[in-house]
């Protein structure tokens, strides 16, 4: 796909950023003193290592070094993935992969002629294991036996499905014209149908014998949620009625069922034992056809807040923001669910409420293939970004960590009613609808003295109630339209909230802000949070703070209903000879940027950051580091100058003090670099530390697409050039990762 939805920037409102904030807190005196110190970790660069460590990763585990046990390795631009020396890896399975025998292997030159309904999907994102127990219930116990979940987040190399590429209007592969657009013209339906149920999650059975884990072909566990699959609809009982009111389609004219999840990025693991599937940037996949009928203003204004088609096409435009599945010449709900606009003469009639069913957190349970899964719109909808549940404490409501990925958007947290009480694991869907139905949906401000509040979203808020952008009737319509919400609440905007992850060390929350571009940032708009502005001279020449930062928060009191936080900085990202911009200090050993993916090790203390980057790629590809952790407050302060061209003209600035982070080699290190044009995103480990999951997503992503023919000139031929199935073309993969000598992993 020509167009880059994590770009779009659809909060217009006058809230806060991040950066207003910083700069605010810089400007107090008393401010300045107390982040002495005070911050993030650059105080450490200066500190004994060893020592300092000692009380970061759990003594209870036993084989634990106080810092990592691994040399780090260089940068790469090879096409394979690069690990420490006395590590291997190899491939549990790949996009197109078969659940059972019946398919056959997959050909790898877009040969198939079913739907893909029993393949490995595509594009390997967020997932997480789960332990079988001997009755096939739940266990958190490793039992040799287990199944592992995984998100497929996109469609964007859906070219490689095909035998010549994607067909529009009988022409074989995608055709441009000069401003990057796509004329899709009428798509075959089959090739429409791969494209469609190659997204949502694969569940396969793992086993474990001597030789390691393996996937298990024929398991009656195995199976696919799609975007086609039924899943029900819950929410605060209070408030259901309206809820289903605004789910009502075609398909379901009452609003209790919708189909399926799309664009499934991070995700959760529940402490009973299900999955979320975090639906990410699911707008993109629908249209209004030129000459179609327009939508009311309520649902113009909800749709531009979360970037849908809003408005019929016209003669001139193109598709470029669409796969063009809308376009199959065929009167099937599954390809006119695509078309939103009000073709009927109610939403009962049409698909124009189908962007309502989408963007929520969808509740699996891996162990319970009969299971319906749920949306749970209590939770909000927006651009979901994984949902981090903190440390369960019994008797204590739950909290439930969420970011809405895409630039100037805001992190969310969702508390339950119920109370917390171990006799739930195992619980299955239940469970869930015990903990996820009701409860209070909050965002987050982040305050200039390094404090923070959780803004309740409710339409008892006058806020909300009497948002101008929005006329919000319930709510139901609170909870669907959140962004909105957020808005009118004033909650602070973030530079791209993707994964969050929770240290089980101390509870805290950590959220990785992948990046920001030069509109943004220039060094008369730096901030202590946001201190960079500056040109990448090589390579991509990315201008602004294009390599992104981690940020870190601890509930007030511990508590998951707490009203309040503290937050700092734990990493910025950069390139070694960035120079001041360099504000944590890295070298050619820890560099990186553009931090997307972030879990923490039970079994370790380590803090794994997985990136997707565009803008140090001219040096290395993506890659996997491995941190150790520190806590609030455990910083200093540094200074930099900044300098960029604009328009020609050399522009700098100077921050004196602002809060700064710097990790030294000993506690953050490269421990893999990806294949070419492959994002490292989706980990998971066993409960032992001895086997580590990645996920390689999108290899070859540069690969050009023109010209119909079979043979593509790809940037990667990973995993088939290292003997893995077909070879041929790149294919999305999650591999396993040991170490030779069966130790723990990292240390």
């Amino acid at each position: 796909m020509a167009h880059d939805f994590d770009d779009d920037v659809c909060n217009t409102s006058n809230n806060d950023h991040f950066q207003q904030v910083l700069k605010r807190s810089l400007d107090n005196p008393s401010r300045r003193n107390m982040i002495r110190g005070g911050f993030g970790l650059a105080a450490l660069s200066t500190m004994a290592m060893l020592p300092g460590c000692a009380s970061l990763i759990p003594a209870a585990s036993a084989g634990k070094t106080t810092v990592l046990g691994f040399p780090a390795i260089d940068k790469s631009l090879l096409d394979n993935v690069i690990l420490p020396p006395g590590y291997s890896y190899k491939v549990l399975h790949a996009s197109g992969d078969p659940l059972n025998r019946s398919m056959g292997a997959y050909s790898n030159q877009g040969l198939e002629r079913d739907d893909w309904s029993a393949r490995i999907g595509d594009q390997h994102d967020g997932m997480d294991i789960y332990y079988v127990d001997a009755a096939g219930k739940y266990s958190v116990k490793d039992t040799g036996r287990a199944v592992l979940s995984v998100n497929h987040e996109s469609s964007a190399e859906a070219h490689f499905l095909h035998p010549k590429g994607q067909t529009s209007s009988g022409v074989s592969g995608r055709k441009f014209d000069q401003f990057g657009k796509w004329d899709l013209g009428s798509r075959p339906e089959l090739e429409a149908l791969k494209e469609i149920n190659l997204h949502g999650v694969s569940i396969v059975e793992l086993s474990k014998t001597a030789t390691g884990w393996s996937y298990k072909l024929d398991s009656p566990l195995n199976r696919r949620i799609t975007p086609q699959t039924p899943a029900r609809i819950t929410g605060p009982a209070v408030h259901l009625a309206e809820i289903k009111a605004l789910m009502s389609t075609r398909y379901d004219r009452s609003g209790a069922t919708s189909r399926g999840t799309l664009n499934n990025c991070g995700h959760g693991k529940t402490p009973w034992g299900t999955y979320l599937a975090c639906e990410e940037n699911w707008a993109m996949y629908f249209q209004m056809p030129k000459d179609s009928q327009a939508v009311d203003a309520k649902i113009m204004a909800s749709r531009k807040r979360y970037g849908v088609a809003n408005t019929p096409m016209t003669s001139a435009q193109k598709n470029e923001r669409t796969q063009g599945w809308h376009t199959v010449s065929s009167t099937d709900d599954r390809f006119a669910r695509w078309n939103v606009a009000a073709v009927g003469s109610s939403a009962a009639e049409d698909f124009r409420n189908e962007p309502n069913t989408f963007g929520f957190n969808l509740e699996i349970d891996p162990l319970a293939p009969n299971a319906v899964p749920a949306k749970r719109v209590a939770m909000g909808r927006f651009a979901h970004e994984a949902a981090v549940c903190g440390l369960p404490k019994e008797g204590a409501p739950l909290a439930f960590y969420m970011g809405c990925d895409s630039r100037n958007e805001y992190i969310y947290k969702f508390v339950t009613t119920a109370v917390w009480d171990a006799k739930d694991i195992g619980g299955g869907m239940a469970a869930g609808d015990k903990y996820l139905t009701e409860g209070k949906l909050y965002v987050a401000k982040f305050n200039a003295d390094g404090s923070g509040q959780w803004l309740e979203l409710t339409l008892s808020d006058p806020r909300i109630a009497k948002h101008s952008a929005y006329p919000f009737a319930n709510q139901a319509d609170v909870l669907v339209n959140a962004r909105h919400a957020a808005d009118a609440v004033g909650a602070t905007k973030m530079d791209r909230p993707e994964w969050g992850a929770v240290n089980h060390r101390n509870g805290e929350i950590y959220f990785a802000l992948t990046n920001n571009n030069a509109s943004n940032r220039t060094p008369t708009k730096v901030d202590a949070a946001n201190p960079r502005a500056y040109m990448d001279a090589d390579g991509k020449k990315s201008a602004g703070n294009p390599n992104g930062h981690i940020i870190r928060f601890k509930e007030d009191a511990n508590r998951a209903t707490a009203a309040g936080f503290a937050w700092d900085i734990f990493v910025f990202g950069a390139e070694e000879d960035a120079g001041d911009a360099n504000l944590s200090k890295l070298t050619a050993k820890n560099s990186f940027s553009s931090p997307d993916g972030l879990w923490f090790s039970e079994a370790t203390g380590i803090c794994w950051i997985q990136t997707d980057d565009g803008a140090m790629t001219d040096e290395t590809n993506c890659m996997l580091l491995a941190a150790v952790p520190g806590q609030v407050g455990d910083g200093g302060k540094v200074k930099v100058n900044n300098r960029m061209t604009i328009n020609g003209a050399d522009v700098t600035g100077t921050q004196n003090t602002f809060i700064g982070a710097t990790l030294g080699e000993a506690r953050l290190r490269r421990f893999l670099v990806a294949p070419k044009g492959a994002e490292v995103t989706g980990i998971t480990e066993t409960a032992d530390g001895k086997t580590l999951f990645v996920n390689i997503q999108h290899p070859g992503e540069d690969t050009p697409a023109l010209g119909g023919s079979a043979q593509f000139n790809a940037q990667s031929l990973w995993p088939g050039n290292q003997g893995y199935g077909a070879a041929g073309r790149p294919r999305s993969a999650t591999i396993v990762i040991t170490r030779n000598d069966g130790g723990l992993i990292g240390v």
